[in-house]
C-alpha cells in the first residue's frame, strides 16, 4: 500500500473509527509500505504473498465498510440520546460530541468540565465538586457528581455529570450529562415529606413504641423516650424492657410485649415510671402484626411485632383536678357568697339558690317556684319588666324590691345577667343585695332632713314667739302688781297670763323637739321624781285607770333636767290615759339595767353600759306596727282633729336624747304598748349628793336691790318690761335698742355701771360681739344673756372661759328679778 492511500485511511480512522479498528489498519498500511523491499529481498514468496496481499485487502475494504456503518449508527444513537456526551482525548481535545451537547452548550465548545466551570456558582460546593472531577478520574478511572448550575435565563438547573475512562484508550474520557432537576425536585420533596413524618412521628405528642414478642423495644419515638428517660446504646438498642418501665408490677402471667395484666386485653390506663422515679398516669393502646423474617427464596418463622401508642394523662389529670378545684371553689364561693344568688330559668322558676338567699328568705319555700310569687304584689310588675329586658337583652339596671319572708318584708336589690343552660335555653343569674338597712338609713337621712328642717323652723318659730311671750307674761305680772286678787281685772288679767304660759308650753315642746331647749342638769334620783309626780299623775289619768309604780332596789342616779323629766314622764301617762279610754292599767317601774352588746331599735342604737331604766306600760288599745316607727315625728298624731299637738312624743324624744339617753317602744295591738326609757347611770363624784329645789323657794326670796343695770334689747316691748320690772325692784336702769347704742352709754357711764343684760341675737352687733368688746374696756363686768334660743346655742357664740349668765325667754317679772339678784348679791 501506498502512503497516500495509508494517509487517507488514517484520516477517515481520526474521522470516528473505533480506536481497536484504527490500530488494525494502521498495522497494515506500515506493512505495505515496506513491501517493496521486502519482495526484493525474498522474490521466492512473491507470488504466494501477492495472493495473500489481494485477499487481505478485499478484507480490509469490507472491513472499512462494516466499520463505517457501525460508526453512522453509533454516531446517530449519541445524537438522539436527550443526554449530553462527549468524547474528549489526550491533551483535553475533542474527539466528538452529540447533538444534547451542542444544543445545552451551545456556547461552550470546549470539553464538558471547562464549559461547566463558566456556569457554577464560584465557591459554591459544586465548584469545588467539578474541581476534584480530574483527580478522582484518575484515580479510579470514572467519577459521578451532582452540579448545580446556572441556565442563560437566570434560573439554576441541576446536572447529573458522568465521567470514564476508556480501557485500551490513552487517556481517552467519555463525559455525559443530563438534566436532573425534575428528579431532584422529586427526590427533596419525597425527602422533605420523609423528614416531616419522621418528625411528626419522633415529636408527636403522643409517644410510639413497637416491642418483640420478648418486651424488647425495637422503636421509641423521642416523645416517649423523654417521658420514660430512656436513651438507646450504641446500635440503637434499648437496655430496658416493657415490664421495666411499669411503676406497678405485672403478673408473670402475662405476656412480655402487653402493658397490661390481661393478656388479651389491647388497651386501658397504666402507671409508668418516668425519670428520677416519677410515675405518671398513661393510656397505652397497642395491636400486635406478624412480620415474615428471612431473605428473598428464604421463608423464616413469622415474627411478633407490637404497634402502641402512649397518651401521658398527666395534662388531663391536672385538668381534671383543677375543673374539680374551680367546682369546689365555685360551690364554697356559691354557697357561702355574702349575698343571695339564684339560678332562674326561663320561666322565672328558681332552679338553685345558696344559703344566703334562703336567709334572706326567712325559710320561703323558693323550690321551683316562680320568683315572682316570693315579691311583693306591688312590686311584680316592675320585677316583671326588669326580667324581660335581662333575657332580651343580657342585663338590666339594679332593680330594689320587696320579698315576702320573715315578720316584714326586706328591700333587696337585685343584680341579674342573662345566661343559658347546657341545653341552651335562656334564663339568668341574679344576685339579692339585702338593702333593707340601706333603705331605713336612707329612710332615716331623709326622716333627719325633714326633723332638721323642722327643727330649725321650730327653733325660729320659737325665738319669735319667746320674744312676744316674754312681753305679754312680761306686762301681766306688771298689771298684777296693782290688780290684787279681787279687783274686777285680775281674773282677765289671769287669763290672759295662763294662755301665754300654754303658749310658752307649746315652745318649749317645739324646742324640746329640735333638741335647742335649755337644760339644767342636776344629779336626780328618779324614785324621788316620781314620788312628787305621783299625786298628780292620779289626777290626770282619771280614776278609771289603776296606777302601780314599781320601784327598782338601789336605783343608780341620773343626771337630767328635773322638770323636763317631769315633762317626759307626764306626756307617756296622758299618751296611756287617751289609749285607755275605758279604763285599764298604767304601770310604772324603775330598775338598774347593764348591756353587755350593743341594743339597736330602729334608727338609733345604745351602746352598751349601765343605765337606769324608767318603764311605763298600759293595757290599752296599743300601736299598729305600719305606724310604730312613725310615732316620734312631730305632729303626728292618730287622734282626732283638736285632741292633741302632734308633739307630746316627739318632745319625750327630743328630751331623752338630749340627757344622752334612749327610748324604745314595744307594742302589740290590743295588748297595750310599753315604752322604756335608759337613761346613762350617773358615777356621783365624792361627796356629791342628790339635788332638788325645794318648791315655792323662790316666792319667799327678797328680790330687791340696788345697781346699774344696763338693758340691751333689740324688742321695744320685751325692753320695756324689762326695764320697768328691774326699776320696780330698786334697780337703776339704762336702755340701749342695739349693740352700738350700748356702746355709747358704756363710754358715758364705764364705771358705773354693775350688770349689762343683752339678748343674743340682734342685727348688726349680736350679744356676745358687744359682750367682747365691753370686756376690753372692763373685764370684771358681769353679763346675764337673755334669748329666745337654747342656752347651748350662744354658748358656742362665746369664748371659752368668759363667764356669762343666761336667762331664757319668756321670763316672768319674778325670773327676772331672781335672777338679777342671783348675779348681784
Amino acid at each position: 500500500m501506498r502512503a497516500g492511500g495509508l494517509k487517507a485511511w488514517r484520516r477517515r480512522a481520526q474521522a470516528g473509527l473505533p480506536l481497536f479498528l484504527w490500530s488494525l489498519l494502521l498495522w497494515t498500511g506500515a506493512a505495505h509500505a515496506q513491501e517493496d523491499t521486502w519482495l526484493a529481498r525474498n522474490s521466492w514468496a512473491a507470488g504466494p504473498l501477492s495472493v495473500l496481499l489481494l485477499l487481505a485487502g478485499i478484507g480490509t475494504a469490507l472491513a472499512l465498510v462494516r466499520a463505517g456503518r457501525r460508526r453512522d449508527l453509533l454516531m446517530q444513537s449519541f445524537d438522539t440520546s436527550g443526554q449530553a456526551r462527549q468524547l474528549v482525548g489526550p491533551n483535553r481535545k475533542i474527539i466528538f460530541a452529540n447533538a444534547a451537547y451542542r444544543r445545552i452548550f451551545a456556547r461552550h465548545q470546549v470539553p464538558l468540565p471547562e464549559a461547566l466551570e463558566d456556569m457554577v456558582e464560584p465557591g459554591s460546593t459544586s465548584a469545588e465538586l467539578l474541581r476534584q472531577l480530574p483527580r478522582t478520574i484518575a484515580e479510579g478511572g470514572r467519577a459521578r457528581v451532582e452540579l448545580q448550575v446556572k441556565l442563560r435565563d437566570g434560573e439554576a438547573d441541576w446536572f447529573d455529570v458522568q465521567a470514564q475512562r476508556l480501557k485500551g484508550g490513552d487517556n481517552y474520557v467519555l463525559w455525559s450529562c443530563d438534566i436532573v432537576t425534575t428528579q431532584r425536585q422529586i427526590e427533596e420533596y419525597i425527602r422533605s415529606d420523609h423528614e416531616k413524618f419522621a418528625d411528626l412521628i419522633e415529636h408527636a405528642p403522643i409517644g410510639f413504641y413497637s416491642v418483640d414478642e420478648k418486651g424488647d423495644f425495637l422503636f421509641v419515638n423521642s416523645t416517649l423516650a423523654g417521658w420514660l428517660g430512656l436513651q438507646a446504646e450504641p446500635g440503637g438498642h434499648f437496655p430496658q424492657k416493657l415490664h421495666d418501665i411499669m411503676a406497678d408490677p405485672i403478673a408473670d402471667t402475662a405476656p412480655a410485649f402487653s402493658p397490661f395484666g390481661d393478656p388479651a386485653a389491647r388497651g386501658g390506663e397504666v402507671t409508668l415510671r418516668g425519670p428520677n422515679g416519677r410515675a405518671f398516669q398513661a393510656f397505652i393502646r397497642f395491636e400486635t402484626v406478624s412480620v415474615q423474617t428471612g431473605g428473598e427464596g428464604e421463608r423464616g418463622a413469622p415474627k411478633l411485632r407490637t404497634r402502641s401508642a402512649v397518651h401521658d394523662l398527666t395534662r388531663e389529670r391536672a385538668l381534671e383536678q383543677a375543673v374539680r378545684a374551680s367546682e369546689q371553689y365555685f360551690k364554697r364561693f356559691f354557697e357561702e357568697a355574702p349575698t343571695g344568688i339564684a339560678l332562674i330559668d326561663a320561666s322565672g322558676r328558681v332552679e338553685q339558690a345558696n344559703e344566703a338567699l334562703v336567709q334572706l328568705l326567712a325559710g320561703a319555700d323558693w323550690r321551683k317556684k316562680s320568683l315572682m310569687e316570693l315579691i311583693h304584689s306591688d312590686d311584680r310588675p316592675a320585677y316583671a319588666r326588669h326580667f324581660a329586658e335581662v333575657i332580651r337583652h343580657g342585663k338590666a339596671p339594679p332593680l330594689t324590691v320587696r320579698v315576702s319572708g320573715g315578720e316584714r318584708p326586706r328591700y333587696v336589690t337585685i343584680f341579674a345577667s342573662r345566661r343559658e343552660d347546657s341545653a341552651g335555653s335562656p334564663g339568668c343569674i341574679a344576685h339579692f343585695v339585702d338593702s333593707t338597712e340601706a333603705r331605713r338609713l336612707q329612710e332615716q337621712f331623709a326622716q333627719s332632713q325633714k326633723m332638721q328642717a323642722v327643727g330649725l323652723l321650730a327653733g325660729g318659730i320659737a325665738h319669735d314667739f319667746n320674744n312676744l311671750l316674754t312681753a305679754m307674761i312680761g306686762f301681766c305680772d306688771l298689771l298684777l302688781l296693782r290688780h290684787r286678787a279681787g279687783d274686777q281685772s285680775f281674773a282677765d288679767i289671769m287669763q290672759i297670763k295662763q294662755n301665754a304660759n300654754r303658749a310658752a308650753n307649746l315652745v318649749r315642746q317645739l324646742l324640746a323637739f329640735s333638741r335647742q331647749q335649755t337644760l339644767q342638769p342636776r344629779v336626780l334620783d328618779v324614785t324621788d321624781v316620781l314620788g312628787e309626780l305621783s299625786h298628780l299623775l292620779r289626777r290626770l289619768i282619771g280614776e278609771n285607770i289603776e296606777l302601780e309604780m314599781i320601784h327598782g332596789q338601789d336605783l343608780k342616779p341620773v343626771r337630767a333636767d328635773a322638770g323636763q323629766l317631769e315633762q317626759v314622764i307626764i306626756n307617756l301617762a296622758v299618751n296611756a290615759r287617751d289609749a285607755m279610754p275605758n279604763g285599764g292599767k298604767l304601770t310604772i317601774k324603775t330598775g338598774n339595767v347593764t348591756t353587755l352588746e350593743p341594743m339597736q331599735r330602729g334608727a338609733d342604737v345604745m351602746p352598751p353600759g349601765a343605765y337606769t331604766m324608767l318603764e311605763i306600760s298600759d293595757t290599752g288599745t296599743g300601736i299598729p306596727k305600719d305606724i310604730l316607727d312613725r310615732i316620734f315625728e312631730p305632729f303626728f298624731s292618730t287622734k282626732e282633729v283638736g285632741s292633741g299637738t302632734g308633739l307630746g312624743l316627739s318632745t319625750v324624744y327630743g328630751i331623752v336624747r338630749q340627757t344622752d339617753g334612749f327610748v324604745f317602744v314595744d307594742s302589740e295591738v290590743g295588748r297595750g304598748a310599753t315604752f322604756r326609757i335608759y337613761l346613762p347611770e350617773h358615777a356621783r363624784a365624792p361627796g356629791e349628793a342628790t339635788q332638788r329645789l325645794a318648791g315655792g323657794e323662790e316666792d319667799r326670796r327678797d328680790l330687791t336691790g340696788i345697781g346699774t343695770v344696763l338693758l340691751v334689747e333689740d324688742e321695744d316691748a320685751v325692753r320695756l318690761f324689762s326695764a320697768r320690772a328691774l326699776r320696780n325692784k330698786g334697780y337703776k336702769v339704762l336702755e340701749a335698742r342695739s349693740g352700738e347704742a350700748a356702746l355709747e352709754i358704756v363710754s358715758e357711764h364705764m364705771n358705773d355701771i354693775d350688770l349689762v343684760i343683752s339678748d343674743v341675737v340682734m342685727p348688726r352687733m349680736d350679744g356676745p360681739t358687744l359682750i367682747k368688746e365691753l370686756r376690753t374696756r372692763r373685764a370684771d363686768i358681769r353679763v346675764i344673756f337673755i334669748s329666745g334660743y337654747a342656752e347651748d346655742a350662744f354658748r358656742k357664740r362665746v369664748d371659752a372661759g368668759e363667764e356669762a349668765h343666761f336667762l331664757m325667754k319668756p321670763f316672768t317679772l319674778k325670773q327676772l328679778a331672781a335672777k338679777v339678784k342671783e348675779v348681784l348679791p
